[in-house]
């Protein structure tokens, strides 16, 4: 069984992502005057963790425990409670739980890829419709703690909770929800910005990147999912 290093794993448009989110952070702190150190390395942590888990690499639960670590923290000071939630209590032990869920389904070739597989379309309609209820009784439950955003917060929290089930187990479909998510959370730190709170501007970055990688992992992991 061969073993990948890191730097093979990426292709150029890996790269074009993370130089891309560290260019964009230095440069909004440059012209605003204000380095967000917290803000740009969660957003780096953040953008390497999803392109090694677009390219099916391992590699990309030590990056995501210090994006889901550094997100919680910023979440629960923009009063985002969901993601906060979402984060600390979910996303966290997640990292650990999928990184030896998916050392069980490593590739033969490759010690550090994992194999994909895809859902059949009786379990794209069964999570389709727990999705679809459980969004709605999370924005419900949002709205009465005061979450300024309680419907696109509870789309964030509940799709992302099943997306990353859907990741742990190596599911393509898991990059329909992640496209999902994403563009929904460019709408809410695009917001964020607009009003000028802390740490928005890395975080809608951040999150720009997300979606261009969520679409390029639907494109891989359709190949890895065969």
């Amino acid at each position: 069984m061969t073993k990948t290093k890191f730097y093979s794993t990426l292709a150029p448009f890996d790269y074009f992502l993370i130089v891309g989110v560290v260019a964009c952070s230095v440069i909004y702190s440059f012209l605003s005057g204000e380095w967000d150190i917290l803000g740009m390395l969660a957003a780096i942590a953040g953008l390497v963790n999803v392109v090694l888990c677009a390219k099916g690499n391992i590699l990309n639960y030590l990056f995501g425990l210090v994006n889901v670590s550094l997100y919680a923290y910023i979440s629960f000071k923009s009063q985002l409670y969901g993601d906060f939630a979402l984060n600390a209590l979910y996303y966290i032990p997640m990292q650990f739980i999928g990184f030896f869920s998916w050392r069980k389904r490593g590739n033969v070739e490759n010690s550090n890829q994992v194999d994909g597989r895809r859902l059949t379309w009786r379990e794209r309609i069964i999570w389709g419709g727990i999705t679809i209820l459980t969004t709605a009784l999370g924005a419900l439950i949002l709205a009465k703690v005061g979450d300024p955003y309680p419907v696109k917060d509870a789309i964030t929290t509940i799709v992302s909770i099943i997306a990353m089930l859907l990741m742990v187990n190596a599911y393509m479909e898991q990059w329909i929800l992640w496209i999902l998510v994403n563009l929904v959370s460019v709408y809410i730190w695009l917001q964020f910005t607009i009003a000028g709170e802390p740490h928005a501007v890395p975080m809608l970055i951040m999150w720009l990147f997300y979606t261009a990688n969520s679409i390029n992992g639907y494109r891989v992991w359709l190949k890895l999912s065969k």
